[in-house]
């Protein structure tokens, strides 16, 4: 995996999440994918899941949101990538997150991982 292929999954997540319906993931995802919302969350396992969580976690196709993308880590087949996103205008939401996605042969992802972080909450143990 490289850079360039990596960029390119994310701009074609980025495409399948402005969308409607859940088709495209099937060029994203293996059949047999995971997906992993936050660090100690179950994992949602295998494509129809994935896609069922999908379409419960978003507005629709039209959301109103901003998406800026960087890979900053890459070995072998996997790919480290930190994300922001911006909902609305103005902004009613935001979050950092950073992508731990492990690619397949073919360059689908067969495993997602997300660790979300959101703007003035504390991630201090109380």
């Amino acid at each position: 995996m490289d850079e360039q292929r990596v960029r390119s999954w994310v701009d074609g997540y980025e495409r399948a999440w402005r969308s409607p319906g859940t088709g495209a993931l099937a060029e994203l995802f293996t059949g047999d994918a995971t997906y992993q919302q936050s660090p100690y969350r179950e994992p949602v396992r295998g494509l129809p899941a994935i896609a069922a969580m999908w379409e419960a976690e978003r507005t629709g196709p039209d959301e109103d949101f901003r998406m800026t993308s960087e890979p900053v880590a890459l070995d072998g087949d996997t790919a480290v990538v930190r994300v922001e996103v911006t909902y609305g205008q103005p902004t009613r939401q935001q979050y950092r997150d950073l992508w731990i996605i492990r690619f397949a042969g073919d360059g689908r992802c067969r495993a997602f991982e997300e660790w979300p972080f959101w703007p003035e909450k504390s991630y201090r143990p109380d």
